[in-house]
């Protein structure tokens, strides 16, 4: 992952995947994941999420991963949150109650930093890597979660009309990345308002993936 890059879209402000109040799609099928209250949440490259405070209201707890320290300082402001805040090997640890984020690359965080996990909660993190990446990512937070479930959110367009990032992240790629340990069923797909960037038709996907049973 391009380190640089993303530092420089949070200071350009190019941050288009924000979203200006909780996403649609887990609103409607979180559910399907069937967990109870003080459930444990990990969110993949978090950035500063309404998401997060919907889970928050919930009664879920959540931990978080992200790369840019300003975007988790704008997180907690939002939140109204004061953090507690520890370096701990590669990364810092913002911390208030029921939620943890780590700040720093995922690929340096370790199943006992991150502590147990019920489930994850991907929404435009997958598709923030290049199909090379996607597969380190994939075992990353198969190996993080112990092979939690996921409610996986992602893009489908015509891949040759626009370079990624985000990456076109179809069915025949999930199988491929994660149909070995997972069922993978499709919730729903509808069009982006607006299309991707302004120009680029494209879908936007939500996938409920549960763990295949272990033989």
């Amino acid at each position: 992952m391009d380190a640089q890059y993303w530092h420089q879209r949070w200071e350009n402000n190019e941050i288009g995947f924000h979203e200006a109040k909780p996403n649609a799609l887990l609103l409607k099928y979180w559910h399907q994941l069937n967990l109870t209250e003080n459930s444990r949440v990990f969110i993949p490259l978090c950035g500063k999420t309404l998401d997060i405070g919907w889970f928050l209201s919930q009664g879920l707890q959540v931990v978080g991963c992200e790369l840019n320290e300003p975007a988790v300082q704008a997180l907690f402001d939002q939140l109204g949150l004061h953090p507690q805040v520890q370096q701990m090997d590669y990364h810092k640890c913002y911390r208030a109650p029921q939620l943890d984020v780590w700040v720093g690359n995922i690929f340096d965080l370790t199943p006992n930093t991150l502590g147990k996990i019920d489930a994850i909660y991907d929404r435009a993190a997958l598709v923030a890597f290049s199909p090379d990446m996607q597969p380190q990512y994939c075992q990353q937070l198969i190996r993080l979660s112990k092979q939690a479930p996921q409610l996986l959110i992602c893009f489908e367009y015509d891949q040759t009309l626009l370079e990624g990032p985000p990456f076109s992240t179809a069915l025949a790629e999930l199988e491929s990345l994660y149909g070995s340990k997972f069922e993978i069923t499709s919730l729903e797909q509808k069009p982006v308002p607006g299309d991707l960037k302004g120009f680029c038709p494209a879908n936007e996907a939500a996938w409920k993936l549960l763990p295949k049973t272990q033989e």
